[in-house]
């Protein structure tokens, strides 16, 4: 997984955002370093106050690693989704349908530090329908961020690479943000 959508998703844009299209390739443009496709499943019981949630979560995802003209490898992933949230005491679901697209837009390597600081752009969309299918919650939008990776003495190889923090918010989250703010155990009592 791309050492940046793996960061931005933990640290920075789950469930928020997604849509958009993977780093131009490089004029001098060669087969991948690394490409992959994903499926993953996910469930866990969630306790509310009151009452307990079933999270069911699907997410399939492609991921790319291109070298540029430097050498340097960027990444860039689309990942598309559905978690269902079954209140437990109605039966009712609260379903959550979202997509993620990160790339790589600009990376610089700092040789006295060992480190490369990575600019990401990560979009996307995240909307919640009620029991009855209704949209009752849209999150879309995008935000650009500066990532620090230690390159571990190989900058052109990202197989070492390790994550060390995201440094700055470049661009905040643009679009709605119905989400903010808002109590996750509340809305699955009020949408099933």
């Amino acid at each position: 997984m791309s050492r940046t959508l793996h960061h931005a998703l933990k640290v920075l844009i789950v469930p928020v955002v997604a849509v958009a299209g993977l780093a131009g390739a490089s004029t001098a443009s060669a087969a991948p370093i690394e490409q992959a496709h994903f499926h993953d499943v996910y469930d866990e019981l969630i306790e509310c106050e009151g009452f307990d949630v079933w999270r069911h979560s699907e997410e399939d995802g492609n991921f790319l690693f291109n070298q540029r003209g430097s050498g340097i490898a960027y990444a860039g992933s689309t990942v598309r989704g559905i978690t269902t949230f079954t209140n437990l005491e109605t039966g009712g679901t609260f379903t959550n349908i979202w997509t993620v697209l990160d790339k790589d837009l600009r990376i610089s390597y700092d040789e006295v530090s060992d480190t490369l600081t990575i600019l990401v752009l990560a979009t996307g969309s995240s909307r919640f329908y009620d029991a009855d299918g209704r949209l009752v919650l849209a999150d879309p939008g995008q935000i650009r961020f500066t990532a620090l990776v230690d390159a571990n003495e190989t900058p052109t190889d990202p197989s070492d690479d390790e994550f060390i923090d995201v440094l700055d918010l470049v661009k905040p989250s643009t679009g709605r943000n119905d989400l903010e703010g808002r109590d996750f155990c509340e809305d699955v009592a009020m949408f099933t």
